[in-house]
């Protein structure tokens, strides 16, 4: 049984029901340029009705017992778990993302409903010291009305990630998805929770443009936004909440330094900077940006990532062979081509690749990159591999340091106590000795340093004060008696 038929979601909205709107938006196959369908497309009305409504709903939500909250949550663990083939289904063609990466980002979203699952059981507080007689409580309370906006690139996952969480800690939820992935990062976890029994009015699903988020953003019934995204939408949606103060979660880019030592094996070197840098077409926060290598096997590990990229197949992730799929529509592929013509021009060396085809560009290496070229910092987010040279470890990590972004960090070592000490000098929220850049494991605290985001965390252990707030409070028999 299908639980994305056609005409549940088609040109509507979802408050709880599907509700259909004048304005709709084409759900388009990235590949192909099928048409799939049309999603509803949210105005900034919408977004005041909805908090307005989920304010309402958040109460009685909260107002539950918290194994009636808990039942949701296991119901949605086993709606996901029976429909994950049209998951990612959606997710190969809606997203053009590989099955290999589909499959794994639906199984990160399945851990994350599973992690939540026991939060409305979780310890709520803490019993502080205070004088005889007396009861004085740090209680953990939702914040209320939650705003989420979420991106392309990992849709279902970097939604629900913030999506699960908040509800499961007794908040309501107002969620804007990127319009371009609507139906695999919003649609579908509007109907997770519909059929797992989530109250009418706690969700609201709201694709839309800049107009919605910008109305998320102000709305004076929301009391927190999680947004994932680019640094320069991030600052916007920073200074749009401070008006009306509120909490605000900014995950943003990166341009993540893999270092290369020179103990490193030369293929496995090789191999974590292929997946780390063309995974997904480089559409990843965490994609391997900078790759770092020490000058004494520069030539031989840059020969052999070459020897991998020749063997990519470029093309629909509908087909099996296929290595590298498109990126999300034809603009992102012109500003990658721009990019690497710039680079070029400004000295790198283009060692393969660097073509553009509709909605594909050619997986790409550079070389001979230094700190003056403008794609040393630039984030670039499509399959493009910039190897730089360096010959000290001092100098490692002052490349790595340089520029405003610091989210994650790998490096290959056959030395894990040199790794260790290189890695402790690196200003990243992700580290990762023996790795490439790109992981995540829902257990963890995300985020980043500097123009990476503003010091929150997601995931993990990091939730609770994401999306909750303190409350203190005392007990005693009798009020006191004071001087006046």
């Amino acid at each position: 049984m299908s639980i994305l038929t056609k005409e549940i979601w088609d040109q509507k909205l979802f408050n709880g029901t599907w509700q259909p709107t004048e304005s709709t938006y084409r759900v388009i196959e990235v590949a192909t340029g099928q048409l799939l369908g049309e999603i509803g497309y949210a105005s900034a009305k919408h977004v005041v009705d909805a908090a307005q409504q989920a304010k309402v709903a958040q109460k009685n939500w909260w107002a539950l017992s918290y194994q009636e909250r808990q039942a949701v949550f296991e119901k949605a663990v086993l709606l996901l778990t029976e429909n994950q083939a049209e998951v990612i289904d959606w997710l190969v063609k809606e997203s053009g993302s590989l099955q290999l990466k589909a499959s794994f980002e639906v199984s990160i979203t399945l851990q994350v409903l599973k992690n939540c699952v026991g939060l409305p059981a979780a310890d709520q507080g803490t019993l502080l010291p205070t004088q005889a007689g007396k009861l004085s409580i740090a209680k953990r309370i939702p914040l209320g009305v939650v705003g989420v906006i979420s991106p392309f690139n990992f849709p279902l996952y970097l939604a629900l990630r913030a999506v699960a969480p908040a509800l499961a800690l007794g908040n309501a939820v107002v969620l804007k998805p990127d319009e371009r992935t609507a139906v695999c990062s919003g649609y579908v976890i509007a109907r997770l929770f519909e059929l797992a029994g989530l109250p009418e009015g706690l969700l609201h699903v709201l694709p839309g443009g800049a107009e919605v988020g910008e109305a998320l953003t102000l709305d004076k019934n929301i009391a927190s936004i999680q947004f994932t995204g680019s640094t320069d939408v991030g600052r916007i949606v920073g200074a749009n909440a401070a008006k009306t103060l509120k909490k605000v979660s900014l995950e943003l880019g990166g341009k993540n330094s893999l270092i290369i030592l020179g103990d490193a094996d030369i293929e496995l070197a090789a191999e974590n900077i292929a997946w780390g840098a063309f995974l997904h077409s480089g559409q990843i926060c965490m994609t391997s940006g900078k790759i770092l290598i020490h000058e004494s096997i520069y030539d031989q590990v840059k020969h052999c990532v070459i020897e991998k990229v020749k063997n990519f197949v470029v093309g629909n992730p509908c087909e099996s062979n296929v290595t590298i799929g498109p990126l999300i529509n034809a603009k992102q592929v012109q500003r990658v081509e721009n990019l690497v013509n710039d680079a070029v021009t400004h000295g790198a060396k283009l060692e393969i690749g660097g073509q553009a085809n509709g909605v594909f560009f050619e997986p790409t290496v550079l070389s001979n990159v230094t700190a003056d070229n403008p794609i040393f910092s630039q984030e670039i987010f499509g399959p493009v591999a910039v190897l730089i040279p360096f010959n000290t470890d001092d100098q490692a990590v002052e490349l790595a340091n340089e520029g405003n972004y610091g989210l994650s960090a790998g490096i290959i070592t056959s030395n894990v106590g040199r790794g260790m000490h290189i890695g402790q000098q690196l200003n990243v929220g992700l580290l990762h000795i023996n790795d490439q850049t790109v992981n995540d494991e829902t257990v963890n605290p995300f985020g980043g340093f500097g123009a990476s985001g503003n010091g929150t965390r997601i995931g993990g252990p990091a939730n609770a004060d994401e999306f909750t707030q303190w409350q203190w409070m005392t007990v005693q028999a009798q009020a006191p008696h004071y001087p006046f």
